[in-house]
Parts: structure tokens; sequence; C-alpha cells
């Protein structure tokens, strides 16, 4: 566990980075520090390994409180991820990954056999162990920076906005890959970031800093986004709180619907009216994308099929929650989600308006279960009626 007990942190010239910060992290949590920039997140992150000394108060790891603790040991105990890698150029991958083992005394060929166990743990090809970070992607630095931090196996992990440097889809893998690395190894983690997307979705708990220095909330995040503390934290965590907060609710009900597909081959002889949309689908049932009347009379003038679907939106995997299954439906072209299974292939579709009603009926049951009585709307019939 780390505890903070009444940490400020005050500059020379006045300025308070932290201002009176009590906050307990159990052991083997994710737990994220969010908010605005000089807000104090990060620096209240650098404490945990006295990069940075608080001005007043204590911080305690497992309870023993670490300005009594050798700044070095303390160090070489806590794996450290940073903001694009902060990698050595000059140093291979397996290198930069052995760096803390030798430090803390094993032999270079040890430490070397480790980090290589550590490289395909974090989902990277032993291949590339022995070029230079300057010969990777910016995905693949970020986890060489993540293997580095565990090639030590420290009990905790710091990460400072490790993913904000790269592209949104690479940043989707790499929070993707913590998740999963998390629920193997069980670290205690903290890690920093500005978005609170990204906050919600890792963390067990969620910690939103304010102006001044301040914790505004510390919560689980389901309950940052439902129950705000402040005006601030209101403010921050956005006017679509409660979009964000389906990522929360269960999808298992959500009807699923026969979606008619036809293959590539199968599209000059498509009949459709107006208004209708057929979703075409690889030879394994994947989705391609959607096709109508227009997109059929291209297919039949020997147009790509490339050229002739429309991009079929985001996909939702049954059993994920309600999030998924709605933005599924509203990012469709046809207005019909795409579930797909394990492998990828299609498994039905779903509708938007099912994905509210499955919405009220959870909200409905949770005010029975508190003795409230709540409207629930009932969506339209497809006639209007």
């Amino acid at each position: 566990m780390i505890t903070f007990s009444g940490v400020t942190k005050q500059y020379p010239d006045g300025t308070t980075a932290v201002d009176g910060l009590d906050l307990e992290i159990d052991a083997e949590s994710f737990t994220v520090f969010v908010g605005p920039s000089g807000c104090g997140k990060t620096t209240s992150m650098r404490m945990i390994n006295r990069m940075i000394t608080p001005t007043a108060g204590t911080i305690t790891v497992d309870g023993r409180d670490i300005a009594r603790t050798d700044a070095v040991k303390l160090r070489l105990g806590i794996g450290y991820v940073i903001q694009s890698a902060g990698l050595l150029p000059h140093r291979t991958v397996v290198d930069n990954v052995a760096t803390v083992p030798v430090l803390r005394g094993d032999s270079r060929r040890n430490a070397r056999k480790a980090a290589l166990t550590v490289l395909e743990r974090v989902g990277l090809d032993p291949a590339l162990a022995s070029r230079y970070p300057g010969q990777l992607s910016g995905g693949q630095q970020q986890r060489v920076g993540v293997a580095r931090a565990l090639a030590a196996d420290p009990p905790i992990l710091l990460m400072d906005e490790p993913f904000s440097a790269v592209d949104p889809v690479v940043r989707e893998d790499l929070q993707a890959e913590m998740q999963r690395l998390q629920a193997e190894m069980r670290k205690t983690i903290v890690f920093v970031t500005h978005d609170i997307d990204e906050a919600v979705k890792l963390g067990d708990r969620v910690a939103v800093f304010g102006p001044g220095g301040r914790l505004q909330q510390y919560d689980a995040p389901d309950t940052v986004l439902s129950a705000p503390a402040t005006d601030f934290v209101a403010s921050f965590v956005g006017r679509d709180r409660g979009y964000r907060g389906l990522s929360f609710r269960s999808a298992d009900q959500v009807p699923l619907h026969t979606i008619r597909t036809a293959s590539e081959k199968e599209l000059p002889g498509l009949r459709l009216e107006q208004g209708e949309w057929v979703l075409v689908v690889t030879d394994s049932g994947r989705p391609r994308g959607w096709i109508d009347v227009t997109g059929v009379e291209g297919a039949r003038a020997g147009r790509p099929v490339s050229e002739c679907t429309a991009a079929g939106g985001s996909l939702f995997t049954p059993g994920s929650d309600l999030r998924q299954a709605l933005d599924a439906a509203i990012s469709s072209p046809s207005g019909i989600g795409v579930a797909v299974d394990a492998d990828g292939a299609v498994s039905g579709g779903i509708l938007g308006s099912e994905v509210i009603a499955k919405l009220a009926e959870q909200r409905a049951a949770e005010d029975r279960a508190r003795g409230e009585h709540h409207f629930t709307a009932q969506p339209a019939t497809p006639d209007g009626q």
C-alpha cells in the first residue's frame, strides 16, 4: 500500500504544486492520477520514488516512510515508465531492458536472459532485441519502455503519461496490453494521464486533481462519471460523462438480430430498394462494409468492392458493454450495429433503440433496488406508434 498523509509540495517562488494530499493506494491496484496541466498529478507520482521531495507530510510504502529509505534502493524497487519511453539510444533493445537488473547486481548474461523473457511478455518479437531504439516504431519503443520497467519484477510501477505520444490506434493497443499485463502480474500501478477516457478505462480507482494541486475526488471510475464530487470534476469529465458511463454497464441482454449479408461475388446479382442495406462479408464471414443500391450499381459496373461499400463503423462483441454496443449502432451507415464473435465473424446485428431500452431497464432495476421510482420511456415502434 502507498499512503500520502498531508503531503504538500511548494516551490521557492511560492507555487503550490500539491496541497495537503491524503490518499491511500491499495496494493496490486491500478490507480490513475488525472487532471489538467499543472494540477500536481505528475508531481504527486514523482514523490513516490523521491524524484521530488515533499515540502511537508509523509509518504509510506507498506508502512515504511520513504524519506527514511535510501533513494537509490527505493528507485531500484520501483518500475518507471515515461512518455516516449526514455530509452538510451546508444544501447540495444535487450540492453535497455536489462538496465535495472544489471544495476541491482545481476550478471549481464542473466539480465539479458530475463530481458528477452519480458520482451515476449509485453508482446514484442525477441528478434527486435538486437536493434536500437531508433530502429523501432513509436509503439514498439513504448513497449520496450514498459519491458524495462518490469524487468526486475518490481512490486510498484509508476507510469507518467506513457502513451500520450503515440497515435490513437497504437495507444488503444497499448492500453489493452497494460490491462492484460496487470491481470497477469498484479502490480501496484500509479498511472498519470490528462485523458479522462484513458483514466476510466484503465483505473481500478481514479484520483482527479484540480487547480492548486488539490485532490478533487478519489473513487471508482464509474462513480467519478455518475457522481462527480465537485463542479470542477463535473466540468473536467465533460458533458458526455453519461455516454462514458455506459462502459460500466453490461450489454449481455441486448438482443441480436439476423443481418442480411452477401459475399463479393453475390453483389452484382443483389436487388435492393432505396434505403436498404446489405452487409458485405468475406468468405470467412468477417464484415467488409455495408452496401446500398448505389453501391450495387457500382459493383455491376465492375468497380472494386472497396469503392462500392461504406465503412461499417465500430464492431460490437456480445458480452461487452453498452457503450460499445451503442457506438456500433450509431456509427453504422445502416443504423444496425454489427456484432462479431471471437474469430471476427458476424454473429448478428443490434439496434440503437434496443441499447437505450436496455439502459432504461437497468436503471429502473437499480431504482427499484433503492426503493425509488423512475420513469422509463418506451422506444418508438418502427412506424412511430
